[in-house]
């Protein structure tokens, strides 16, 4: 079995797979490397054969998960890299080491399933797009706040916005104009990814017409399913170029 991870800037998101056929015998996001290695450790049938990484964090903490992983399951753990064409896909950044990991796996995953142009639209801590035309040349992006980081700065530096998750999720149960401030600042946030999500595909529209696929993908993508209803929605399009990058047996 493979572990497969997908380390963000706040949590790590996690599954194992079977090497044969891929299923999913387990999953799921923690925030620290020793949750990491207890939810894994507490999969009683699983025996690692294999690990791979795609990570925005600095080199020294992935790292350090590189040896947490290799003590705890005497595995090494392979982590993906930046190149400046793989599987089709031609990096669009003047240079091409500083587009994002998750960005480029998101790139060529969405391009394999694709098998032509494709916007992606990856809904997380922040919200990004890319484009990839259908010969591989990817145009590159936008990157913008996403829910997470617009909620906290409201949060930060507006001193009467004071709310708790449970509020915050009990208020995304419309999207009608808030009576109360958790309301008003959850529904707003809402409909800024919706409004960035519409934009990204007119920019695809006036690139590509009507010939190319939308991928949804994030933790938050259902939020913005409605905006772009022709999206297939794929929350694991990281985990798919990340099997392209580094191909265990």
């Amino acid at each position: 079995m493979i572990l497969e991870l997908d380390c963000g800037n706040s949590f790590i998101k996690w599954r194992v797979i079977h090497v044969a056929d891929a299923v999913i015998e387990g999953g799921g996001i923690v925030d620290s490397d020793q949750a990491l290695v207890a939810e894994v450790e507490a999969l009683a049938s699983v025996r690692l054969t294999g690990c791979r990484i795609v990570s925005v964090r600095s080199e020294e903490e992935t790292d350090a998960l590189c040896a947490v992983i290799c003590q705890a399951f005497a595995v090494q753990a392979r982590v993906a890299h930046p190149a400046r064409d793989m599987a089709g896909v031609r990096n669009g950044y003047d240079d091409y080491q500083r587009l994002g990991m998750d960005r480029w796996l998101a790139a060529l995953g969405a391009f394999r399933l694709a098998k032509g142009a494709c916007l992606v639209i990856d809904l997380g801590t922040a919200a990004k797009a890319d484009f990839v035309a259908a010969d591989g040349e990817h145009l590159g992006g936008y990157i913008c706040p996403g829910m997470p980081l617009m909620r906290s700065q409201l949060r930060t530096h507006t001193r009467r916005i004071r709310y708790d998750d449970a509020s915050a999720e009990r208020a995304l149960t419309s999207l009608s104009p808030g009576r109360s401030t958790v309301e008003a600042v959850e529904r707003g946030c809402v409909l800024m990814l919706q409004g960035f999500a519409r934009t990204q595909l007119e920019q695809a529209r006036a690139l590509w017409g009507e010939d190319f696929t939308v991928f949804l993908t994030g933790g938050d993508a259902p939020l913005v399913k409605e905006a772009v209803p022709q999206a297939r929605v794929v929350p694991d399009l990281v985990f798919v170029g990340l099997a392209m990058a580094c191909p265990l047996d």
